[in-house]
């Protein structure tokens, strides 16, 4: 049975996932080699929480139980759990050598769930010792609302990895759907081309940008491609492109967009910079 979990990074993502699994009844170490990270990182679930009670859907005591459950610490040696959720940066090399760390102080049936949305995991896999135990954990990002996991089955990860992920997801309250390893998984497979036919529209001149998101919202989608990259991060939305454009051999149909790789050129970045597709007021 899962008790305790243990969230690798502590930026916006990792700080909803910490969230949602305390409000779950998990016991929770956040945990970030960077100290001053845990500032904004408890103020942002200080500030999620406290949202929550005023719209009366948490009571008070809910409230404090959940923020009592969350531990911060900048010692690797602390990180013992259940379950390992790794939410850091998009590479393999940072994600094979924390696993690869984790795996010298736990147990030998602790799970190591990975939240990486491009990366292959049966390749993170193929550089880690305890590879049955590795599995993917696809949160979607406000990670505390949105109710989508994507679990991932990789080619060596077991059964009981599977249905202990699973059913944490579950008991988190989220919808969680299994698929095989395999580029981009399903959502970001799919939603590729909601964000780069958006862009080819703007990059031939036969939309703008207000027009495209428009179209897309009165047609039923919350958010329209621009403002949704915005949100996202336009630096993780390409790095995800070029991830899966990468995986399938540079196929055109997978190409970056140029007036995407010049936002991030410029560190127009969308909402957590002040300005994207569109100009936020700081």
């Amino acid at each position: 049975m899962v008790q305790t979990i243990c969230i690798i990074g502590a930026g916006t993502m990792s700080s909803g996932i910490a969230q949602v699994a305390a409000q779950s009844g998990f016991n929770i170490l956040l945990y970030d080699i960077d100290e001053t990270a845990f500032t904004k990182a408890k103020k942002n679930i200080q500030s999620s929480l406290e949202h929550l009670h005023d719209k009366q859907k948490i009571s008070a005591e809910e409230e404090k139980q959940a923020l009592k459950k969350i531990q911060f610490s900048n010692n690797i040696n602390d990180c013992f759990a259940d379950v390992i959720i790794e939410a850091i940066i998009e590479k393999y090399e940072a994600k094979v050598t924390v696993f690869n760390q984790l795996a010298e102080i736990n147990k030998p049936d602790t799970v190591f769930a990975t939240n990486t949305s491009s990366l292959s995991v049966s390749k993170i896999q193929d550089k880690i010792k305890f590879p049955e135990r590795v599995i993917g954990m696809h949160f979607f990002n406000p990670a505390q609302i949105m109710k989508l996991v994507e679990v991932v089955k990789a080619e060596k990860t077991n059964e009981v990895s599977v249905n202990i992920i699973l059913s944490i997801a579950r008991q988190m309250n989220k919808v969680p759907v299994l698929c095989k390893d395999s580029p981009g998984f399903i959502v970001n497979r799919i939603a590729r081309h909601y964000y780069l036919e958006a862009m080819k529209l703007v990059e031939s001149r036969i939309a703008i940008i207000e027009n495209v998101d428009a179209v897309m919202e009165a047609s039923g989608f919350k958010m329209g491609p621009f403002r949704l990259m915005d949100l996202i991060g336009i630096d993780i939305n390409l790095a995800v492109s070029k991830s899966i454009y990468e995986s399938f051999r540079n196929e055109e149909r997978f190409k970056p967009s140029s007036i995407q790789i010049e936002k991030v050129n410029l560190h127009d970045l969308g909402k957590k910079t002040g300005k994207g597709f569109y100009t936020y007021n700081s």
